[in-house]
């Protein structure tokens, strides 16, 4: 049980989701979802249908997307057409959430993590172009690991790799596979009101709930307590 007189005092690193969090991808992943849908020869979904689908990896939103009576050739079939057209579209629209790149910047010099559920290769390329993958020691995607969030195996992964203990470390996201990974690992869970699952984040309520990724920092930048271990 954590100790929660100084809340967040221990924290000296961070793992961030992705989408939801630090990026919005909200319109690239649906158009392309649809596009996939075209292929397929199948209706286009709404939007808000597909956000529901999105944090479980490309595998799950697809075959969420073509419903229960796809066989397991039409999902391959999907993924691989998704993929690829995602790989070529994915930075259409998308772009870094208010708050992000100034959280980011505010925070440099601390240890840094993206943990996603997207493919790994996709989403350095997109932290690349949107400039901020310099803040980040390790970049993690959802086939980087035998396990996807929200099993503990990346996020403590990344822990050994920072030399740091669950107390440690905070891990920021957007939904309740978030919470759950947190949870999981033993770390602090940050939540974020305005990603793909924040309307379910009641159900799995994480230590601190922001509006913007910059009300963190009054919690993150403060002198650590003393050590009395």
């Amino acid at each position: 049980m954590k100790d929660i007189t100084n809340r967040f005092s221990e924290v000296r690193a961070l793992i961030f989701d992705l989408d939801g969090t630090l990026i919005d991808s909200k319109l690239d992943l649906a158009l392309c979802v649809n596009a996939t849908l075209a292929e397929l020869g199948r209706a286009p979904l709404d939007h808000e249908t597909i956000f529901s689908y999105v944090g479980q990896g490309a595998p799950w939103l697809i075959a969420r997307a073509l419903g229960g009576d796809a066989s397991e050739e039409d999902c391959q079939r999907g993924l691989d057409f998704f993929i690829k057209y995602y790989s070529e579209h994915k930075l259409d629209n998308t772009k870094l959430y208010p708050g992000a790149r100034e959280t980011l910047d505010a925070l440099k010099g601390m240890p840094m993590a993206v943990l996603t559920n997207k493919p790994v290769r996709i989403s350095r390329i997109i932290i690349q172009e949107l400039g901020i993958f310099e803040h980040f020691r390790f970049v993690y995607g959802g086939n980087s690991f035998d396990r996807k969030k929200p099993d503990p195996m990346g996020a403590t992964s990344i822990l050994r790799e920072f030399g740091a203990l669950p107390t440690q470390v905070m891990l920021i996201g957007d939904s309740e596979i978030d919470v759950q990974t947190a949870r999981n690992s033993g770390t602090w869970a940050a939540g974020v009101t305005y990603g793909f699952g924040s309307h379910r984040l009641a159900e799995f309520p994480p230590d601190i709930l922001v509006d913007n990724l910059t009300e963190l920092l009054p919690h993150l930048t403060s002198p650590p307590a003393p050590n009395r271990r």
